[in-house]
């Protein structure tokens, strides 16, 4: 095969790969409107077992659901901005608003924590029926399905380096976790029967822990997207892989990177023949700078920098 066919080949193969990381905004939407939808069946649909089976963990649970259908409009909406393209004021685009979603997407979590804790602890005190044994043919399937929506809506989340659509997915999760902790006490206060009628209620108090917990994990990494923090090592090891491939590039030196919606932001300095004039030195920046875009789709904006060779 000739160079100038391998180039053809290589650049279409960029691509095929460029149109298919392009539908990584509408792949995060379409996940999104998939986990309102189930949301908002299974809180319904705990909302009447919960209140039918004099079960509060279940309760709970549908309160849990609930706050997860807002703060999936909530993903759904700030997915929408994240993607309009840049202007004037943002020459860098909106991807920056994904972040701050997910720390509203996290404040939905904290008060529906919240809201389970004081209410079970208020129930734990007070008097009342064991559940009905039929919750726990509610339930079960329940769990089964919040984890599969957690992996499938977790994938997407990878695939698209989304980090709104990974507090999404911790939603699920989270749910799932709530769903077992009531299938728990209800399974308990059933067994022992009278006198353990609060096991329900304990469990509710239990996944209101967990939810806080998960809270942390979702808006740790959205606070290092905003506060610029450096987690991408394996992508700037790509980054210098590719540039070393381009024509009239010696070496690389600093490479720096931030991450705003699903884009990498790169500010890279390349090391070429300090002899050459500055026309020849801008041409290989612009051929670096094409060819880095087109091998690797999910880049943004990139700068590059021109070193001479000492």
């Amino acid at each position: 095969m000739s160079g100038s066919e391998s180039n053809t080949e290589r650049h279409n193969t960029f691509n095929g790969i460029g149109n298919l990381r392009m539908t990584n905004e509408q792949t995060a939407i379409r996940t999104t409107y998939f986990s309102i939808a189930g949301n908002t069946c299974l809180a319904i649909l705990k909302g009447l077992a919960g209140f039918f089976g004099n079960s509060y963990a279940l309760l709970a649970d549908a309160i849990e659901s609930t706050t997860d259908i807002f703060s999936s409009v909530l993903v759904l909406l700030g997915l929408n901005y994240a993607n309009r393209p840049a202007d004037k004021n943002h020459p860098y685009g909106h991807g920056r608003a994904e972040p701050l979603i997910t720390f509203l997407v996290v404040g939905f979590l904290i008060t529906s924590a919240t809201i389970i804790a004081y209410e079970s602890i208020k129930n734990i005190g007070t008097p009342h029926e064991l559940p009905k044994s039929w919750t726990l043919l509610v339930l079960a399937p329940l769990i089964i399905w919040k984890e599969i929506s957690f992996r499938l809506v977790m994938k997407k989340a990878r695939e698209t380096q989304s980090s709104s659509l990974k507090a999404d997915a911790w939603h699920h999760r989270s749910d799932a976790i709530t769903s077992i902790a009531a299938f728990i006490g209800i399974s308990i206060a059933l067994y022992f029967g009278e006198g353990y009628e609060t096991a329900d209620d304990w469990a509710a108090l239990f996944a209101s822990g967990f939810i806080l917990y998960n809270s942390y994990l979702i808006f740790r990494p959205a606070l290092g997207e905003i506060m610029d923090e450096h987690l991408y090592d394996d992508l700037v090891e790509t980054i210098r892989k590719v540039a070393l491939n381009v024509d009239g590039v010696i070496a690389t030196e600093k490479c720096l990177i931030r991450k705003s919606g699903m884009k990498y932001h790169v500010d890279l300095h390349a090391t070429v023949d300090a002899d050459i004039t500055v026309k020849h030195g801008h041409e290989i920046a612009h051929r670096l700078k094409d060819t880095l875009q087109n091998c690797i789709p999910q880049l943004g904006n990139v700068l590059i920098h021109i070193e001479p060779n000492e």
